[in-house]
């Protein structure tokens, strides 16, 4: 080949060589832009996937009904209570007991005396207190009591704040007056002996020791009384309870030195037309309890001697009453314990008094009972609320078992045969207008204030129901028969009673 042929490959290699970097060149350039026009472009607008906001709603009301009901009553607080089986068997409307034209008087005394009620008891109680979140103080949320017209320091009180240039505390009571015992000028503490503390301070130490000194003084002779003290400082505010009451005074009773049985139990019994029923019921006691005092209420005709120097016999004015008896004979206990019985009960190897008394002296309970020839009467109240009435309701059988006693339960009402502490027997009573056949209402009236228990182990026997084959005897049953049931009118006084006395306005 000759030179210029060379020449001429040469240059055509140079072409091709600068043809393809600058196409490369060019492909880097093109993809470059390409890529920041990819960039820069927003991309298509889609929809970014949601999911459904949630729905806010409560469960459905049977399904709530489900959730906090027990023996078929719907235990859930609604303001409103409702007694659909007033027609079952102790069921009662109790309305019903008065005359339509007689309610809206009647309605006004019983609203008078409900809030007569509510005065001395305290009642309504405050609202609960709540806790703001992130608040800067430190304060008691419970337990700060005090008797009236005493002086308590508040403890627990404390400010926990961001530093600022200048600390200004108000403490505002209702029912007392506030201080501090912190010696300090006026500068700092205003309001000192007021029901309004107002504290000023740059130096925060000073100020928590304020804080803890503060006092709180009841000003006026109030008794189960609530005050709410208010905490505030800028935007903050804490409030929380000061309790005014006296603690109950106790009522002690000496067992003696040996705690004989005879220094804690008196037996007690109401007896009508039957001497001659009490006169067994005596003698089974003299049996297994030679020397335990026996108070017997006697409301018969024509009363019999009892020659017995451990009874109490006291005569009644004739027919008196079941309620006005039991109250006479409880009236004149002495001990710590009485124990109740019937005058037509039986004591057996089986009526072990001492087994109550360990069961009483071993709980919280305030009344324990028995079984009666294998009847174990056993009922749980539970009380519905509303504003013009709350509904009762009765149900058989415990709540649980009792805590150390195996065989022994927690319940509502018992029967006839029942151990119980005097003094809050004594306290709950018996109303004496209740004259025929009563007793539930006895264990209602005790609602809230008595802790009942049940021990079916021991047993009471009970004297066979034959007819007396004596004349004077039968004659005597036979009376005691005409007096023993409630009469229709009687019926609808309890039932009145009910509903004035008790603010009930039906009972299942």
């Amino acid at each position: 080949m000759t030179a210029g042929g060379f020449r001429a490959l040469w240059l055509l290699k140079r072409l091709v060589l600068i043809l393809g970097l600058s196409l490369g060149v060019l492909v880097i350039m093109l993809r470059s832009n390409i890529l920041q026009v990819m960039l820069a472009s927003p991309e298509p607008e889609h929809p970014p996937p949601t999911l459904d906001a949630p729905v806010l709603s409560l469960l459905p009301e049977q399904h709530l009904r489900g959730l906090f009901s027990l023996n078929g009553l719907w235990l859930f607080p609604k303001n409103q209570c409702t007694c659909a089986n007033t027609q079952s068997r102790g069921g009662y409307n109790f309305r019903s007991a008065y005359k339509e034209k007689d309610l809206p008087a009647v309605d006004a005394r019983r609203q008078a005396e409900y809030k007569h009620f509510q005065r001395r008891e305290g009642l309504p109680e405050p609202p609960p207190l709540l806790a703001q979140p992130n608040l800067p103080f430190g304060y008691p949320v419970h337990g700060v009591a005090l008797m009236p017209l005493h002086t308590t320091r508040i403890p627990g009180l404390q400010f926990e704040g961001p530093e600022v240039p200048v600390y200004e505390v108000t403490l505002t009571a209702t029912l007392g007056t506030l201080n501090t015992l912190a010696d300090v000028s006026d500068g700092v503490v205003q309001g000192r002996g007021q029901k309004r503390l107002n504290i000023s301070t740059s130096d925060r130490k000073l100020l928590n020791f304020v804080l803890r000194h503060v006092t709180y003084t009841s000003t006026s002779y109030q008794h189960n009384r609530v005050d709410v003290v208010s905490l505030e400082s800028r935007s903050a505010v804490a409030k929380f309870p000061v309790s005014i009451r006296y603690p109950p005074i106790p009522k002690l009773y000496d067992p003696g030195p040996e705690r004989k049985l005879r220094n804690l139990v008196t037996i007690a019994t109401k007896t009508f037309q039957r001497p001659h029923k009490l006169q067994a019921l005596l003698r089974s006691i003299r049996e297994f309890y030679p020397d335990l005092t026996v108070i017997v209420a006697d409301d018969s005709d024509r009363p019999v001697k009892i020659d017995d120097p451990h009874v109490e016999h006291y005569i009644m004015p004739f027919g008196k009453g079941w309620f006005a008896g039991r109250n006479l004979a409880i009236s004149q206990v002495t001990t710590k314990y009485v124990l109740w019985v019937d005058d037509d009960f039986l004591f057996t190897p089986k009526s072990r008094i001492e087994r109550l008394v360990e069961v009483l002296e071993g709980t919280e309970l305030d009344v324990v009972g028995g079984s009666v020839q294998g009847n174990v009467f056993q009922f749980k109240l539970f009380l519905e609320q509303s504003e013009d009435g709350d509904c009762i309701h009765r149900r058989s059988g415990s709540f649980q078992p009792l805590d150390g006693f195996p065989g022994c339960v927690v319940t509502s009402g018992v029967i006839n045969f029942f151990l119980a502490h005097t003094e809050r027997l004594q306290r709950v009573g018996f109303d004496p207008r209740l004259q025929r056949v009563a007793h539930l209402e006895f264990f209602i009236d005790g609602l809230g204030s008595l802790l009942v228990g049940s021990c079916p182990e021991v047993v009471m026997g009970h004297q066979p129901r034959v007819q007396a084959k004596d004349v004077e005897l039968a004659a005597l049953e036979k009376n005691y028969s005409s007096y023993r049931a409630n009469t229709r009118e009687q019926v609808q006084f309890k039932l009145a009673l009910h509903y004035f006395k008790n603010r009930f306005l039906c009972s299942t």
